[in-house]
């Protein structure tokens, strides 16, 4: 690795070779610099690691079980009970309910919205703004301003990753993108190939294409011409869609640093012993739940781990049966590996989707007359673990059918105000969108008392 420039340029050339991968200009990551710059960032080295559910989990069958309730409510499914008196979750979640000393749950979240967008990106930005008749994002992410205002942990890392690639609804980065922030708070993707991966996808999910690619130009670095065929071989491997741009002297200065770079090893998820990585799982879900414990473990800022296709209108117990058994084992490997390491207290975890599911259990749909649940964004429950959080806890609580909350009634703002909170970071900052019009990072940014504090 070269020496010669100071850490600074280092840094600017490291993060100008990841964001051209994305398809940025070098313009764009100054600009981005000066903003970050003015703003200030966060002095904390907190993380997190966001399991998005996409489709939308019925709360039932996960994390607000109603064994009293009549049968076409509480489904098929009985509890687990915790090492909290009183609380208990599905009983398709024994790992977490023998970690409920380690996590705390929201049972009172809403939004009141059915749509699949509209509550995608309510979920994830904290506030209402694109809809099923008017798809473009409004308002950035949570992942993208945690990359603008935080950045990441380690100066050889991006500050925001997808895994394989960040998306909701479909939409790819769809919510989670960074809107009018800029393109060069997106999410680096890692794999836009195999993206939208069900949870019994039979591919085994091995370490990133790319990484293979660097390893061979490691190998090279006396002949400068193949050096750059191979760099360029692999950013159109990471970025299918075109976007790459012509090297620049500071493209060329990352090509130096990413060939020994931390990104190597945080990427690199076969050299994890096969019997520890096993534990979360042999599916794509487990095996990139593994992958986000590695990378911010590594330093990077904020990772979404994409577990989708929730949306089981019919038969929720083949649908949902099938599912929440494999996020309930990643979630209790992740758990135990971020505490043995010594990261709980400064990785935080979040378990959503866009919404729950109707609380009553409908007929089928048609051609498929099995009984399911459909979309309810009256009542969302969420699991948040770590990252100073207050464990054990459990905050709000929904009517006997799981209909609504009785009690402590929460908009996803509140939890994203939680979020921004606890890696130190000022929700009240405001952004122009692209009409000029200021708005603050949240309209309320209070956090959740009872998890903070």
């Amino acid at each position: 690795m070269p020496h010669s420039f100071p850490t600074c340029t280092r840094r600017v050339a490291l993060k100008a070779g990841f964001l051209s991968m994305a398809g940025l200009a070098l313009p764009d990551l100054f600009r981005a610099q000066a903003a970050a710059k003015a703003h200030g960032s966060a002095a904390n080295d907190k993380a997190v690691i966001l399991i998005w559910l996409d489709g939308g989990p019925s709360h039932l069958e996960t994390f607000d079980p109603k064994p009293d309730a009549p049968a076409e409510y509480r489904g098929p499914f009985g509890i687990c009970r915790t090492r909290i008196p009183g609380v208990f979750v599905s009983e398709l979640m024994p790992q977490v309910a023998r970690r409920m000393h380690q996590v705390s749950l929201i049972r009172s979240l809403h939004h009141d919205n059915g749509d699949h967008f509209a509550a995608g990106h309510w979920m994830t930005t904290g506030r209402f703004g694109s809809s099923a008749a008017n798809l473009p994002q409004k308002y950035p992410s949570v992942g993208s301003f945690v990359a603008k205002l935080k950045g990441p942990n380690h100066p050889h890392l991006p500050a925001y990753v997808g895994l394989p690639a960040a998306q909701t609804i479909y939409l790819f980065p769809g919510y989670m993108g960074a809107a009018y922030l800029g393109g060069q708070y997106n999410p680096f993707d890692v794999d836009r190939d195999v993206k939208y991966l069900g949870a019994h996808d039979s591919r085994r999910i091995r370490s990133p294409k790319w990484l293979t690619t660097l390893g061979s130009i490691r190998d090279g670095t006396a002949d400068r011409p193949a050096l750059l065929k191979k760099f360029d071989t692999m950013r159109r491997e990471i970025d299918a869609s075109g976007l790459a741009q012509t090297m620049d002297e500071f493209q060329l200065k990352a090509l130096d640093l990413m060939t020994g770079s931390a990104a190597r090893e945080a990427f690199d998820i076969d050299k994890e012993d096969v019997k520890s990585a096993d534990r979360y799982g042999q599916g794509p879900w487990g095996r990139y739940t593994l992958m986000a414990r590695r990378l911010v473990e590594a330093g990077v800022s904020f990772v979404t781990v994409d577990m989708p296709h929730w949306d089981d209108h019919s038969n929720i117990e083949k649908g949902h049966g099938a599912k929440v058994p494999v996020v309930d084992q990643a979630l209790g490997a992740l758990l135990d590996d971020l505490d043995d390491r010594g990261l709980l207290d400064r990785v935080m975890v979040v378990v959503m989707g866009e919404f729950g599911r109707t609380p009553k259990i409908n007929t089928g749909q048609p051609g498929i007359p099995i009984p399911g649940r459909d979309h309810w964004g009256n009542a969302i429950s969420v699991l948040v673990a770590g990252g100073g959080l207050k464990p054990g806890m459990v905050v709000g609580r929904t009517n006997a059918k799981a209909e609504y909350p009785v009690e402590r009634a929460l908009k996803p703002e509140a939890l994203l105000a939680t979020i921004y909170h606890q890696l130190g970071i000022d929700a009240t900052l405001t952004f122009k969108d692209h009409s000029g019009r200021p708005h603050p990072v949240l309209d309320d940014p209070t956090p959740i008392r009872e998890l903070v504090g």
